[in-house]
Formats: C-alpha cells, structure tokens, sequence
C-alpha cells in the first residue's frame, strides 16, 4: 500500500511540473502544421504529375 502511495504522490508532483499550453500556442502550432503538410503534399503532387507525365510520353 506504501509504493501505491508514493506512486500516487511522485506522479502528482511529476504533473505539477508540467506547463501545459495555451490556445494561442495550440493554435500557431496547428496553423505551422498545416501550411508544412500542405507544402509537402502539393510539392508531392507535383512529383507524382511529372513523373506520370514522363513515364507516359515514353509509351
């Protein structure tokens, strides 16, 4: 029952050092992974129509 308790006790002092974020964070940090996935993804799509187009005109 003691380790349970002390369990109990390093997690609460462990979660009393956590800084949580605020929204304004939160949101920054969503916005900057959007707009980084979207760049990959249109940059990928990019690759995709200029390899099918080569590989096509070969044919």
């Amino acid at each position: 029952m003691e380790k349970l308790r002390a369990y109990y006790h390093h997690s609460k002092a462990e979660l009393s050092k956590v800084i949580f974020p605020i929204k304004e964070q939160i949101r920054n940090a969503f916005i900057s992974v959007f707009v980084v996935v979207t760049v990959i993804s249109l940059f990928l799509a990019l690759i995709d129509a200029v390899m099918s187009f080569s590989l096509s005109s070969l044919i």
